[in-house]
């Protein structure tokens, strides 16, 4: 059971989806549970590792109250009042009351591990009618203002001015719980899964804890050119540690707002950066310097498991270094570091390849945004630290990318070995998550005899030129690993690649038939993406591991999706 933390809730409205908050420590992955094991494992035997205590599990919501308190205490509200779009000054928050979906709403996904494991939410409540109307934004929890966010940020490059939760609302604090908003159901599924596979990844992010559809209509022009069709209306109940983004201190800094600046970032900096004195004089300087390390890290993990999140902006930059805001985000097939998942990104700023310098360039507008709180000396030193932002993302990827092959220690030609191997993958277009996959999964003998059978990634990779160069190379490499047994190494392996991924092509085929009020694809995939690491049979059985099918390639999203 996960230790007592204070967390927000919120709930989207109108037209969005929607989200809660959850404490930092519930599953990190250092925890033995997160980690799965490449062996054949039984549904039952997967699911048994989500039983808790059931007498420590809240049973009626009745007992689910919040506070807000904290942050209406905090900062100054919005004067104005009402569901309506509006420029503010000079708060952080406005009051707005939640625009609740319009029935029948069904529950058509819910995750027991964030219910229970997180929110210490019996998974009983979930079948009643007050369960759907807290989690979609229709009832109010006792002691709730709800409070729609306000904040700004650089979109593809250009400064968007405010922007702000048009449909998302914090509904107050909870000791383990928060949440956030409504949507489409094709988006709704897809952030749905994709947060809950990133977790299982290993990979910071936000949590998702339900997924509600109705019937209500949502008019949605998904591509951008005109046609303008009719959706169903859906509900994702979100969680995180904090919503705060880039975005949430640029728009202050950028209006001249620098005492509620000051404020906000010492609000940020108490709450969620616990190692930061309060009275260190430095403190606005360390926690820059803890975004640009974690910011690193964070992205190096997306190209670790070949993610690529489609909107890198400013306002979907988390200051907590965590996943957030999914919407055109896909997993690489074919590696290509030119892979676009956003159709709307036509000049392929948010590329696969491109999140790093990206990720550089929401560095640099954060530090214009703190430049008004900071000396000249700290700002001389905040961009020493942003120029370092380079090496330590390297370094992080060359661990990961290490750790992908298996790799003890460092040796010098480690980087250049990875770089062959990506370079091949580019040439041959190999399945990004399976060539390094069933690189763990083949033995060093098979490798040595060039024994591929019924391994369509590597035997796509094996058609280079240059293949039997490299594999010579990462076989000299893994034989001066002195005593590391072979299956030592394939067992590393296949605990950091994972089998599984949320390939779009998987995604759109839950999402036609949960359009068609059918949630058993989505009901499977959350599972099987649940142990991403582990074969599961059901998994095999539905293809998940197999080439993906042709008409994969003919799959768009957009900012819409």
């Amino acid at each position: 059971m996960s230790s007592v933390h204070t967390v927000l809730v919120f709930a989207l409205v109108a037209a969005a989806s929607v989200t809660p908050v959850h404490a930092l420590d519930s599953c990190q992955s250092t925890d033995r549970d997160c980690h799965g094991h490449d062996t054949k494992t039984s549904p039952d035997a997967i699911r048994s590792r989500w039983n808790v205590n059931a007498s420590n599990l809240m049973q009626d919501l009745d007992q689910f109250s919040v506070s807000c308190t904290k942050l209406i205490d905090a900062f100054p509200l919005d004067e104005v009042d009402g569901n309506f779009v509006r420029t503010v000054k000079n708060c952080i928050f406005s009051k707005s009351i939640p625009t609740p979906l319009k029935g029948p709403l069904r529950l058509a996904a819910v995750s027991k591990d964030v219910l229970e494991g997180i929110l210490n939410v019996d998974m009983a409540v979930t079948q009643s009618e007050e369960f759907l109307h807290y989690a979609s934004g229709g009832k109010l929890l006792p002691g709730s203002v709800p409070l729609a966010h306000r904040y700004g940020g650089h979109q593809f490059g250009y400064w968007a001015g405010q922007l702000g939760d048009g449909r998302a609302h914090s509904l107050g604090r909870y000791t383990d719980r928060s949440g956030d908003g409504r949507a489409v159901i094709r988006s709704s599924v897809r952030e749905f899964l994709c947060s809950e596979a990133m977790h299982f990844l290993h990979v910071p992010t936000s949590r998702a804890a339900s997924l509600i559809v109705s019937d209500e209509p949502v008019m949605r022009d998904q591509f951008y050119n005109g046609n303008v069709n009719t959706e169903r209306g859906a509900v994702v109940l979100r969680l995180a540690k904090s919503w705060f983004r880039i975005g949430s201190l640029e728009i202050l800094s950028q209006s001249g707002e620098i005492d509620l600046l000051r404020k906000l970032l010492n609000f940020v900096i108490d709450e969620h950066f616990s190692s930061i004195s309060s009275d260190d004089p430095d403190k606005y300087l360390v926690f820059y310097s803890t975004v640009v390390n974690e910011t690193a890290h964070l992205i190096a993990q997306w190209m670790s498991v070949g993610f690529a999140h489609g909107v890198c902006n400013t306002d979907n930059f988390s200051l907590l270094s965590i996943t957030i805001d999914y919407g055109p985000f896909g997993f690489m097939e074919s590696y290509n570091p030119d892979f676009v998942p956003n159709s709307s990104d036509d000049e392929g700023r948010y590329s696969i390849g491109a999140q790093a310098n990206v990720g550089l360039f929401n560095l640099e507008k954060l530090l214009t945004a703190l430049s008004p709180v900071l000396t000249k000396k700290q700002q001389k030193e905040a961009n020493v630290i942003l120029k370092g932002y380079v090496h330590i993302y390297q370094m992080r990827f060359h661990q990961l990318f290490k750790a992908k092959l298996g790799l003890l220690r460092d040796e010098e030609g480690d980087g250049y070995l990875i770089a062959f191997l990506l370079k091949m993958m580019e040439d041959t277009q190999s399945d990004f998550t399976m060539t390094f996959r069933q690189l763990g999964e083949v033995s060093a003998q098979r490798l040595h005899n060039g024994n591929f059978t019924q391994m369509w990634a590597l035997e796509d990779l094996s058609s280079h030129r240059l293949f039997s160069d490299w594999l010579s190379m990462y076989l000299l490499r893994l034989g001066r690993q002195q005593n590391n047994h072979d299956l030592d190494r394939q067992h590393r392996m296949n605990n950091v690649n994972p089998r599984y991924v949320l390939r779009n092509w998987m995604a759109e085929s839950a999402i036609k038939k949960a359009e068609m009020n059918d949630f058993s694809e989505v009901e499977l995939l959350h599972h099987i993406l649940s142990s991403p690491f582990v074969t599961q049979e059901t998994a095999e059985e539905a293809g998940y591991a197999a080439r993906p099918p042709l008409w994969a390639k003919r799959l768009k999203v957009s900012c819409s999706s």
